[in-house]
C-alpha cells in the first residue's frame, strides 16, 4: 500500500510543489494549511509521516508537534522554516521531529529525509511488535505433543508453513486452533510480520465486515474518521479467520474475491486496496454439510481448504494429558506441586469437552484452590471427580454403589457426554437421552451449560 503524507504548510504554492513531487514518487499525500487542519486530518486518518512547516497559522507548527506528541502518536515528522536557527533545531527535536530541514531546501535531499524517516519507522514498529511476542507466553516449540496423531499435525505444520498456502483447521472448541495457526505464522517467512487474528462468530455481520475490510469516514453513521480492517492491517503478514462457518453469505462473497484476487475497498470507498496476506482459517463445524444446506459457498470452502488440517479432540490423545498437566502447573508457577496416581487417572480417564482449554483452565483453578502440594482426588472439580463413580455404575446396569451418588452430578456427566457425542448438537443429545429437546434445554440451563 502507497504510504500517507501529511503536507503541512501555509503557502499554497509550496504545499503543490511538493505533493506534485511526493505523488510522483508514489507516495499518497494530504495536505493541510495551518495547525487546525493539521490537527483535523490527523484525527480523520493519522499519516505514516508529517512534513510539517514550523510558521502556520495557530496552532503553529511547534505547538502541532508537541499535542501530538503528547498523545502518544509516534509517526515520523519532518520540520520546514525559512526562520531556522541552532536554537530552534533543537527545540523541535527535543519536541519529537525527526529531522529538522530550513527552507529553501533541496527537494531531492527531502525525499531522502522521507525515505530515511520512514524506514526507522519501520523498524521501530517490528522491534515494539517482536517484544510484544516475546513477551506473549507463546512458543512455537512449546506445543506439547507425544500423541502420534497430533505428532502427525506438527509434522503437516512444518511442511505447509514455508509456503503461502491457505490453510484451514479443523477442530473442535479449545483443541488449539489459534496456536497452531500461529506455528504457521512463525515457522514462515512472514514470522517478522502482523499475525492478525479475528472472530467471525463474536461479531454480527455489519461489524464483521467493517472489521475485516475497514471502512472510510461517512461509510455508516458513527463513522467519524476512516479505519483500516484487518486484512489491511495483517499485510505481508497472517491473518488467522476463526470460527469461518459462522460467516454470512454476503460477507462469503467479498472474502472470496480477496481469497481470488487479493484486493478489496473498504466499506464506503471506491479506491481498491491490494494486500499481501495469507490467510488461515479455522472451524468447529462441517463445512461441507453447511454447503449442502445452503449457508456456505461451496467455491468459498474450495478456495480455503486448500490445505486442511484437522486437530483430534483431548479425548483422543490422552497420551498427552500428564504433559499437558505438567506444562500448564509450571505455567501457572505451580511446578512444584505434585498430583497423585488416582487423580491423574481420573483427568485422563475424563472426556474433557471443553479440550486443552477447559484442561487449562481446570489446573488453574487446582492450583488456586489446592489445599497442598500434593493435588489429590479431593482437588479434583467435581465433574471429573464423577469418573470414580460412572466406573462404579457401569455403562448400562446402573447399580447403586455403597456409597451412593450425587444425582445431579451423574445426570450433569450423562448430558454432557451426550452433548460430546453428538458433537454438541442438542436434538442428537436429546435423542440419545430420551428426552426432547426442549427438556434437554432446561437441564442445560439449570447446569449452567
Amino acid at each position: 500500500m502507497n504510504k500517507r503524507v501529511l503536507i503541512a504548510d501555509d503557502e499554497k504554492n509550496m504545499r503543490w510543489v511538493l505533493g506534485q513531487s511526493l505523488q510522483a514518487e508514489g507516495y499518497e499525500v494530504v495536505e493541510a494549511r495551518d495547525g487546525k487542519e493539521v490537527l483535523s486530518a490527523i484525527a480523520e486518518q493519522v499519516p505514516d509521516l508529517m512534513v510539517l512547516d514550523h510558521k502556520m497559522p495557530a496552532p503553529d507548527g511547534m505547538e502541532v508537534l508537541r499535542r501530538i506528541r503528547a498523545k502518544g502518536q509516534s509517526f515520523p515528522i519532518i520540520m520546514l522554516t525559512a526562520h531556522g536557527n541552532v536554537q530552534t533545531a533543537v527545540e523541535a527535536m527535543k519536541a519529537g521531529a525527526s529531522e529538522y530541514l530550513t527552507k529553501p531546501f533541496d527537494l531531492e535531499e527531502l525525499k531522502l529525509s522521507i525515505e530515511k524517516a520512514l524506514r526507522m519507522s519501520a523498524l521501530a514498529a517490528e522491534v515494539s511488535r517482536l517484544r510484544e511476542e516475546l513477551d506473549k507466553d507463546y512458543d512455537v516449540e512449546g506445543i506439547v505433543a507425544q500423541d502420534p496423531g497430533m505428532l502427525g499435525v506438527l509434522e503437516t505444520v512444518h511442511k505447509v508453513a514455508p509456503t503461502a498456502a491457505t490453510t484451514i483447521i479443523y477442530g473442535e472448541s479449545g483443541t488449539g486452533k489459534e496456536l497452531v495457526a500461529r506455528a504457521l505464522h512463525m515457522l514462515s517467512p512472514r514470522a517478522a510480520k502482523p499475525f492478525v487474528s479475528v472472530s467471525a462468530g463474536a461479531l454480527p455481520e455489519t461489524l464483521l465486515e467493517s472489521e475485516l475490510f475497514g471502512y472510510e469516514k461517512g461509510a455508516f453513521t458513527g463513522a467519524t474518521a476512516a479505519k483500516p480492517g484487518r486484512f489491511e492491517m495483517a499485510n505481508g503478514g497472517t491473518l488467522f479467520l476463526d470460527e469461518v462457518g459462522d460467516i454470512t453469505p454476503a460477507v462469503q462473497v467479498k472474502l472470496l474475491r480477496v481469497l481470488q484476487e487479493r484486493r478489496f475497498e473498504r466499506l464506503g470507498g471506491t479506491r481498491s486496496i491490494e494486500v499481501d496476506v495469507r490467510v488461515v482459517a479455522a472451524t468447529n463445524q462441517d463445512l461441507q454439510q453447511l454447503i449442502a444446506d445452503g449457508a456456505f459457498r461451496e467455491d468459498l470452502f474450495y478456495r480455503l481448504n486448500v490445505v486442511p488440517i484437522t486437530l483430534p479432540p483431548l479425548r483422543q490423545r490422552v497420551s498427552d494429558i500428564p504433559l499437558l498437566v505438567a506444562h500448564f502447573l509450571e505455567k501457572f508457577e505451580a511446578s512444584r506441586k505434585t498430583i497423585t496416581s488416582e487423580a491423574m487417572e481420573l483427568m485422563v480417564d475424563y472426556k474433557w469437552p471443553g479440550n486443552i482449554r477447559e484442561l487449562e483452565n481446570t489446573i488453574e483453578r487446582i492450583t488456586i484452590l489446592a489445599h497442598s502440594d500434593v493435588i489429590g482426588v479431593e482437588d479434583l472439580p467435581a465433574e471429573v471427580r464423577i469418573g470414580i463413580r460412572t466406573r462404579e455404575v457401569g455403562a448400562r446396569c446402573f447399580v447403586l454403589p455403597e456409597g451412593g451418588v450425587d444425582l445431579e452430578e451423574v445426570e450433569l456427566d450423562l448430558v454432557k457426554q451426550a452433548l460430546d457425542r453428538a458433537g454438541g448438537t442438542a436434538p442428537k443429545a436429546a435423542k440419545l437421552l430420551g428426552l426432547t429437546a426442549k427438556t434437554l434445554q432446561a437441564r442445560m440451563e439449570r447446569f449452567g451449560l
